[in-house]
C-alpha cells in the first residue's frame, strides 16, 4: 500500500516498479534464459485430466517455429484472428504473433456470424485460426460461410491440425525487429453497452502491466496458476499469461471454465493463484459446497470485470483460506488502472477497487467539466498511463471521446477517492439511475442485496417510469434452495439504505445475458424490460415476476 495523503481527487503516478522497454516475444525469451527446464504450460481436459505440457524452452522453441512458418504466409504488420477457446495453441500463437511482428486480434469462441463477420472486417485480419466447434457453437462451419464474403482473408486454419498450423509455405527467413511500442494485440471491447470497439494495443502496454500485476501480488518463480478466465481477454492473454511467464510461474490451462473442474485442479495441482470474474468464484463456492475439496494450496485469489461484493470477499477469503485482490481496469488501459494489495486492510479490500497500479495517474473528474473533484466526490473515474492503448481501430471519433488530447483515459466508471488514493467505484456513467432528479447508484444497491443469504447474485437497472423519468429494476439470482421473496428483499433494503434506493420493480432470472468474459450485460436487461418480457411490479408486496 502507498502511504499518501491527497488533498483533491488526484493520485500522481508512483514509480516503484520501473516500466522496461519489452515486447511479448522479449519477455519469453527472457524466462527461457532465466528458467529453461521449468514448466511453463500444462493442458488440463475437460474432465480436469492433465495432459500436454511445455517447459520454457519447449514453449519458445514451438513459438519461433511457428513464427518462421507463419512469416512464409504473411507479412509483419498483418493481423491474424484467433478464435478459440482457451487451447495451449492459443497461447503459442499469441507468442509465435509477436514474434514474427503480425498482430494477434482476438475472437470470442462464443461468436456467431454476424459478430465473426465484424470482428474480420473491422480488423482488416488476413488470417483466421480456430478450431472447428466449441461447446455446441460449430465455429468451423461459420468460418466457412463468413469468410466467403471477405475477400482479405486468405487461409483459414484449424489450430488444433499442426501440419496446417506449422506449415512453410516457402523459404524461412529472419523473425523481424518488433519494439515494444508497437501493436501487439487488437481486443474487442465486450460489449455490455453495445456492440464492441477495436481496442489496438501495444506491447510495452500489455508486459508491463502483466509484470506489475504478477508483482503486486507476490506470486514466486515455480508457483502454478490457475488460468480460467478467457484468453481472448487481456485478464487472459495479457494478465495471467504474460504475468505467469515473467515470474517463471506454471500456468495450467483448462479449455473452458467449469466450476468442478476448476475446484478439481486446485486441489490435484496445487494452485497457488486464480483469478476470476466475481460468477465464476460465486459458481466454485456453490460446487464446492456440495462436493468439497483441499483448496488449502490457494494463496491468493484476485476478482475483477465488475464489482466484487463485499459478501463474495468474505466467503472467498474464508473458505480458501488465501489472501484477496480486487483487480480494476478497462481493456483501453492493457487493462489494469487500480488493485487492492493483498496485505491491504480487510475493511478496503472489501469496500474499494484499490489504489493506482505502479507508474498509473488515477483522477476522479466532473464528467462534465473535466475538472478534479475534492476527496468523496463522486465523479469520473481517469487514468493516465504508459499503458493507455494507441486507439480505437479506424475510429478516430471514438478515440478522441474516450483519450482526451492530454492523453487521460475517460473511463466512463462513476467513482470516489479518499485521502489515501484508494477508489471506490459506483457504476457506470450511464447507469445512473436518475430517479426524481435524484441519482441512484447500482453498484450500492446491489451490493446491500448481496448481503442478503437468499441472493446469490444481482443486477440494478434503470428503467423508465412515467412519474419519477427511472425507476430501479433489481434482477435477482436466488441462492440455491431458497425461494424468492421480494418482500423479505425489500425489507433487507429498507433497513440498510434510503426508501429511494430501494428497487422498485423485482424480477427473478435464473440465467444472465453475459459478454464473453461474463460480465452481466444490463443494457440487454433494460432492453427486454422496455420490450416487454418483464412485468412491471411496484416495490415487491405486488409481487414479482419470474423469468
Amino acid at each position: 500500500m502507498y502511504t499518501l495523503q491527497l488533498s483533491r481527487s488526484l493520485c500522481e503516478a508512483q514509480t516503484d516498479e520501473a516500466v522496461w522497454d519489452t515486447t511479448v516475444g522479449s519477455v519469453l525469451r527472457a524466462a527461457v534464459a532465466r528458467c529453461p527446464d521449468a514448466p511453463a504450460l500444462q493442458e488440463a481436459d475437460s474432465d480436469g485430466d492433465l495432459r500436454r505440457c511445455w517447459s520454457y524452452a519447449e514453449l519458445l522453441g514451438d513459438s519461433e517455429r511457428l513464427a518462421h512458418a507463419l512469416l512464409t504466409r504473411y507479412r509483419p504488420g498483418e493481423r491474424i484472428a484467433v478464435w478459440a477457446p482457451n487451447v495451449p495453441e492459443w497461447v503459442i500463437t499469441e507468442f509465435a504473433l509477436a514474434l514474427a511482428g503480425l498482430t494477434l486480434v482476438t475472437v470470442n469462441p462464443g461468436y456467431q456470424p454476424r459478430e465473426l463477420k465484424y470482428v474480420l472486417e473491422q480488423s482488416g485480419a488476413a488470417g483466421l485460426f480456430l478450431v472447428g466447434e466449441h461447446r455446441g457453437n460449430p465455429m468451423g462451419r461459420i468460418a466457412a460461410e463468413v469468410v466467403a464474403d471477405i475477400s482479405t482473408i486468405r487461409e483459414t486454419v484449424d489450430m488444433e491440425d499442426h501440419a496446417a498450423l506449422f506449415r512453410e509455405a516457402g523459404l524461412r527467413q529472419p523473425l523481424p525487429p518488433v519494439a515494444p511500442g508497437d501493436e501487439a494485440q487488437i481486443q474487442y471491447t465486450s460489449g455490455t453497452t453495445g456492440f464492441p470497439k477495436g481496442v489496438r494495443l501495444h506491447h510495452r502496454g500489455l508486459t508491463n502491466n502483466a509484470r506489475h500485476f504478477f508483482a503486486m501480488l507476490a506470486f514466486e518463480p515455480g508457483d502454478t496458476f490457475l488460468e480460467i478466465m478467457p484468453l481472448f481477454h487481456t485478464a487472459g492473454c495479457s494478465m495471467s499469461v504474460l504475468g505467469a511467464v515473467q515470474h517463471g510461474c506454471r500456468l495450467v490451462l483448462p479449455r473452458q471454465f467449469d466450476p468442478a473442474v476448476a475446484i478439481r485442479l486446485i486441489e490435484t495441482t496445487g494452485v497457488a493463484g486464480v483469478l476470476g470474474v466475481p460468477t465464476m468464484f460465486i459458481m466454485m463456492l456453490e460446487e464446492d459446497a456440495a462436493r468439497p475439496r483441499d483448496l488449502t494450496t490457494v494463496r491468493i485469489a484476485a476478482s475483477g470485470g465488475s464489482m466484487v461484493p463485499p459478501e463474495l470477499i468474505r466467503r472467498i477469503v474464508g473458505r480458501f483460506g488465501c489472501r484477496f485482490s480486487t483487480v480494476y481496469g478497462q481493456t483501453e488501459c492493457c487493462p489494469l488502472i487500480t488493485v487492492t494489495r493483498p496485505d491491504d486492510p480487510f475493511e478496503d479490500l472489501c469496500e474499494t477497487i484499490g489504489q493506482p497500479v505502479p507508474q498509473t495517474a488515477v483522477a476522479i473528474r466532473d464528467p462534465r467539466t473535466g475538472e478534479v473533484l475534492p476527496l468523496g466526490a463522486v465523479g469520473e473515474i481517469t487514468a493516465h498511463s504508459y499503458a493507455v492503448m494507441l486507439d480505437y481501430n479506424d475510429d478516430p471519433a471514438a478515440t478522441a471521446v474516450t483519450v482526451g488530447g492530454d492523453g487521460w483515459l475517460h473511463t466512463g466508471d462513476l467513482g470516489t477517492m479518499d485521502a489515501r488514493g484508494f477508489v471506490r467505484i459506483t457504476g457506470r456513467i450511464k447507469d445512473i439511475i436518475i430517479r426524481g432528479g435524484e441519482n441512484l447508484f447500482p453498484a450500492e444497491i446491489e451490493n446491500v442485496l448481496l448481503e442478503h443469504p437468499d441472493v446469490a447474485e444481482v443486477a440494478v437497472v434503470g428503467v423508465p417510469d412515467a412519474r419519477m423519468g427511472e425507476a430501479a429494476a433489481a434482477f435477482v439470482r436466488m441462492a440455491a434452495g431458497r425461494t424468492f421473496e421480494p418482500g423479505r428483499l425489500v425489507a433487507h433494503c429498507r433497513a440498510s439504505i434510503a426508501a429511494q434506493k430501494t428497487p422498485t420493480h423485482w424480477h427473478e432470472v435464473r440465467e444472465w445475458p453475459l459478454t464473453g468474459s461474463g460480465k452481466i450485460q444490463k443494457f440487454v436487461l433494460r432492453d427486454r424490460w422496455i420490450a416487454g418480457d418483464f412485468e412491471g411490479h411496484a416495490t415487491g408486496d405486488r409481487g414479482a415476476k419470474r423469468d
